[in-house]
């Protein structure tokens, strides 16, 4: 009876070392490798090139998108962007008062996407787009006329 008693108590203790080690166990994730979208993208890979000049771009757009159009004389535009062909890819408004600090931007975005298509051997449909004519003011921005 002693040996059996024995036996269920070891049991016993066993079991309850058991399942309180099992409640202590913590999962640390932060020495598993990450999701692959989780990863930040390698500085010599096509995506994050794209990444970057999208970014260029966005803050040549808020940029000129601080300014209200009120009179179309006081604003010019420019061609951004660079088809692998040659060309811009299209066009943009800006207020001629900014002129001398955002087209110095909109040539070096357009210069780094001509650097980007010969890189990664980009090709397009060598289309060139129309050039506008003027800028007219719409809801206090500026539209391009063609």
């Amino acid at each position: 009876m002693k040996n059996k008693l024995l036996k269920i108590s070891s049991v016993l203790f066993c079991l309850s070392l058991f399942a309180v080690s099992c409640k202590t166990v913590v999962n640390d994730d932060s020495t598993l490798p990450k999701d692959i979208s989780e990863r930040p993208a390698d500085e010599n890979s096509q995506k994050y090139d794209q990444a970057r000049l999208d970014k260029i771009k966005s803050t040549i757009e808020e940029e000129i998108a601080k300014e209200e159009c009120t009179n179309a004389a006081d604003w010019a535009f420019s061609p951004i962007g660079s088809k692998a062909c040659g060309g811009p890819v299209s066009y943009i408004a800006y207020p001629k008062k900014m002129e001398n600090e955002i087209l110095p931007k909109i040539k070096s975005y357009t210069s780094i996407m001509s650097e980007y298509n010969k890189k990664y051997n980009i090709t397009s449909d060598c289309m060139m787009p129309a050039e506008p004519t003027g800028v007219k003011c719409e809801n206090g921005k500026a539209v391009l006329v063609y």
